[in-house]
């Protein structure tokens, strides 16, 4: 160990990062894991004293909220101790943005917290692996990012856990945040921030509400899958809603049947990528009209993110007013 050099703690829970190409199936498949990957990348070692948790290797549609809640237990055991100065977590890029968000809600910390993936497998020319586990080091190096929340980093981009989603199936610079930015880039090592995340909040809980259904509203659609929603015993909704937080006026009974008859709290976002929900439309259907039956507006969330929040704030609390305040 090089007293010199920060202690820096890698989680691999799996994802593209470490997968390779199958010679069968011509498919990509998990199969490197964290000390092999870290042989794989020798600068890494070079940047910091690495130490190794291999938490799994799941492919990202294989992480539950559960899994999520288990990481950040054990995350919050690993950041205790004196010698570990940041942590990064590499992880499969399409349920990234919620887990990194999840962490972000649960885990309170200065120390830097770092997520990243690929979006190539090692078996490619383009495998960018190694660039976003080396950047993420620089990031976990520099005392500009510490109080900064979890960061998300792949293709030299800083982005907030609270504010980026992936916008693209294939392309590197997938993860995005549409609605404010990116919080700033690494360059050949250099660090640079532009600017601070635009909201920083963590809610202190031992379990989650798994029980939350996310809809996304449709031209003509009914209130079947609401109603089937509220009736199978959904505990909370998440409506992805169009426009700035309109639906159309069949969907409204629905949603109005699971807020007024079953109780349930209902939290409404925009199917739009980017922008809020607002209660400034007064037709049937519209935002003035879910916002009186006592429909939730989020802040800048897309619906997986929603789900994410309502998940943990169901944990703590079903009063729906405190969970109003904690969305609102």
């Amino acid at each position: 160990m090089n007293n010199k050099l920060k202690n820096i703690l890698v989680v691999f829970t799996g994802g593209t990062f470490s997968m390779k190409i199958d010679k069968e199936t011509k498919a990509a498949i998990p199969h490197f894991h964290g000390d092999e990957l870290i042989k794989m990348i020798p600068e890494a070692v070079n940047l910091a004293n690495i130490s190794v948790y291999e938490y799994g290797n799941f492919p990202g549609p294989h992480i539950t909220p559960e899994k999520m809640l288990d990481l950040s237990n054990k995350l919050k055991d690993f950041i205790k101790e004196d010698d570990i100065d940041g942590v990064i977590i590499t992880h499969g890029t399409d349920t990234l943005e919620e887990t990194a968000y999840f962490l972000d809600l649960t885990i309170k910390i200065k120390k830097p917290i770092v997520v990243i993936g690929a979006m190539k497998t090692s078996s490619e020319p383009e495998w960018d692996g190694p660039r976003n586990l080396i950047d993420a080091i620089h990031l976990c190096n520099n005392s500009n990012s510490r109080g900064m929340g979890v960061l998300v980093c792949l293709n030299g981009e800083i982005n907030a856990a609270s504010e980026v989603t992936k916008t693209h199936t294939e392309d590197m610079e997938t993860f995005r945040s549409l609605d404010f930015g990116f919080l700033g880039f690494v360059n050949n090592g250099k660090v640079v921030y532009n600017r601070l995340p635009r909201k920083l909040e963590t809610f202190e809980t031992e379990k989650i509400n798994t029980n939350v259904d996310l809809i996304k509203v449709y031209a003509g659609m009914d209130d079947k899958f609401f109603k089937y929603a509220a009736d199978s015993g959904a505990e909370g909704i998440v409506v992805e809603a169009m426009g700035v937080g309109n639906v159309p006026p069949a969907v409204f009974e629905g949603i109005k049947y699971a807020v007024e008859k079953k109780n349930i709290p209902t939290v409404l976002v925009s199917r739009c990528p980017a922008g809020e929900t607002l209660d400034i439309y007064g037709y049937p259907g519209a935002g003035k009209w879910l916002k009186q039956i006592g429909v939730i507006f989020s802040d800048y969330l897309n619906g997986q993110k929603a789900r994410i929040k309502m998940m943990i704030c169901l944990g703590i609390t079903k009063d729906l007013k405190e969970l109003r305040k904690m969305f609102e």
